[in-house]
């Protein structure tokens, strides 16, 4: 890398946290929400259903793509008036899965990883989810969060990378963005004029050809002993 790195960008879901185990425990809630607020409807969608639902109603609505919060409440309102049950539901249904969903398990590795990336630079949140890091318990390691929804566009849009990198007032060359996701993270940023940190945590191979990753580690501690490593040597230039 050429340029040093002044600031990063990092993914949430996949990234600092497993995704998966809280998707199963949101369509648990749900249903056990709907059991005892609207009978009706969990009768009408058990957990195969509504996830269904929520599939086609992701399909059927591109434009909203950016915005997974309302996308979840149109299948939420589809699914209470389809069963005849009161849209008065809607937003305690959507408060009783947006509790859950920030109900994260970091990874073993994340939090002091990412306390030692940000004791050496500004971190940046950048997600296409609807996490919330002040209810997760997360923020205070990040300058700010930036979401799809906020934007009004989701990765790999170069507007967000963009939007992000003005926010941090630092170029996008000298920006590394960090994250799981192969085509919406780091091809996507490096498309962006930004730099492109794969975190590989399954040891999958790089599909692509045409771009590569700028970094490349199985865990975000990785990328903490190599910023480290780039803060001494540069430590060592100035005094020598």
């Amino acid at each position: 890398m050429n340029e040093p790195i002044l600031a990063v960008t990092l993914d949430l879901d996949d990234t600092l946290w497993p995704f998966a185990p809280i998707g199963a425990r949101i369509d648990q809630a749900l249903y056990d929400w709907m059991c005892e607020h609207s009978p009706a409807t969990a009768a009408m969608y058990p957990m195969a259903a509504m996830n269904a639902l929520r599939e086609r109603t992701f399909r059927d609505n591109p434009q909203l793509h950016h915005d997974l919060s309302e996308l979840r409440r149109l299948s939420l309102r589809e699914a209470l008036l389809a069963s005849g049950a009161s849209l008065d539901l809607v937003e305690p249904a959507y408060e009783a899965f947006f509790a859950v969903r920030n109900q994260v398990e970091c990874y073993p590795d994340a939090i002091d990883a990412l306390e030692r990336i940000a004791a050496r630079v500004p971190v940046a949140a950048l997600s296409n989810g609807n996490a919330d890091l002040e209810r997760i318990g997360l923020a205070e390691h990040f300058v700010f969060q930036l979401g799809a929804r906020e934007h009004g566009a989701a990765k790999p849009d170069p507007g967000i990378f963009h939007a992000a990198c003005q926010r941090l007032g630092v170029p996008p060359a000298q920006v590394l963005h960090v994250g799981d996701h192969v085509d919406m993270d780091v091809a996507g940023a490096i498309a962006a004029g930004l730099r492109g940190c794969w975190i590989n945590r399954d040891a999958a191979q790089w599909p692509h050809t045409h771009v590569q990753p700028d970094l490349h580690f199985d865990t975000l501690t990785g990328l903490a002993d190599w910023l480290d490593d780039q803060h001494a040597a540069t430590a060592t230039t100035r005094s020598s």
